[in-house]
Parts: structure tokens; sequence; C-alpha cells
């Protein structure tokens, strides 16, 4: 485990509770070093080509980390994107993602995910990297979040859409023009008008 290439595996795994077998080769890892470090125990597995430091604790965010690195065109929505955002009470077992129309779903994560199949405006706009316990995710804004809610609320429920407003305006964690940029590219403009007016009236 000299070598340079086993050096930067190493520094890879230990910076966050997951790295893809993906990333380690864009970062130049070949997969003989990655294999003869997982056989020799300096990494551990945490699931489907998905390895870290054997001293890395995992994160409370790790089924959100390692289904997106699973899926790396994924986006977490939904349920799983206000958790990340620290708004409303959700605490979901599934992780939401949001996947762009015609993709597969990740298989074999042992986590439980829900999918959404979003195009267009409506799956490419309001996305953030957030570094969660070192690893990059991809999760839609807060105002994004919101509004797809409203546009999803017979899966989420509107009480939540409607909690995720009132909660992240109070703490003023989005302004209105980004809410109606957003409702906007969903097509929520006339839906959430009068919440909108009741929030700022």
């Amino acid at each position: 485990m000299g070598s340079n290439h086993a050096d930067k595996l190493l520094r890879l795994a230990d910076a966050q509770p997951a790295v893809s077998a993906r990333e380690l080769a864009a970062a130049g890892v070949p997969p003989r070093v990655l294999s003869r470090a997982a056989a020799r125990g300096h990494l551990r597995r945490v699931g489907r080509g998905l390895y870290t430091g054997i001293e890395v604790s995992p994160s409370a965010h790790q089924s959100v980390i390692e289904v997106t690195k699973q899926a790396p065109k994924a986006v977490v929505c939904l349920l799983s994107a206000l958790e990340i955002h620290e708004v409303g009470v959700q605490a979901p077992f599934e992780v939401w993602i949001a996947l762009p129309a015609g993709t597969h779903a990740p298989k074999g994560t042992g986590t439980a995910i829900r999918v959404t199949r979003l195009s267009g405006a409506a799956f490419s706009e309001g996305i953030e990297i957030v570094m969660l316990d070192g690893a990059p995710v991809r999760v839609y804004s807060l105002a994004k979040t919101i509004t797809d809610c409203f546009k999803l609320r017979s899966k989420v429920g509107l009480d939540v859409a409607l909690e995720a407003l009132r909660e992240g305006w109070k703490a003023r964690k989005f302004t209105m023009d980004e809410l109606r940029r957003y409702a906007q590219v969903n097509r929520m403009t006339n839906v959430m008008r009068p919440y909108h007016e009741a929030l700022t009236g």
C-alpha cells in the first residue's frame, strides 16, 4: 500500500462517509489498487461499490449519501430535501430522489428509495450542492423543494407543503421572489398564490 495511488485512495476514503468506485477511478485510482486495499482490510465497504476509511464514523445522512453516490444523476427532493434543509419535522425512512425521465433507478442500494421523475426545467432548476459530512450531495433549494411539495401534494400531503412554507418563511430561508420563480417553473403559480398572499399580507 505504499504507492501514490494507494495513498490517494486512503485520503479520499477517509474524507467522507462513502466514496464510490466510479469516483475513485475518475481520480486516477486503478481498480486493482481498490481491490487490494479492500481485501487487506484497509477500507470498509459500506454499500454496493461504496467504500470508506476504516475509522470513519457513519454520517447522520448516511443513507442519502450512499443513494446519491450510486445514482450520480439523482437530486435529493421532497421529504429528504426538507430534512437536509432542517425545515419541518419530517424524518423519512425512505430517501426521496428526483431523476430525469428515462433514467433507471439505482438497484441494490440496501436503502428504501422513492423516485420522482421530472423533466426539463422542473428537474434542472434549483439544484444546489451541499456538503454532508464531507460528501457533496445534489439537493433542491428550499424554495424549489416547497414548490415541489405543492406540485406533488398528493404524494407528500398538503399539510407538509404548508408547514414547510410557513416555517421556511418564518426562518427567512428563502425570498418570495425565489418562491415565485420556482412556482412558475412547476406551474404552481395559481395554486400557491393564496398562500403567498397569506404570508405577506
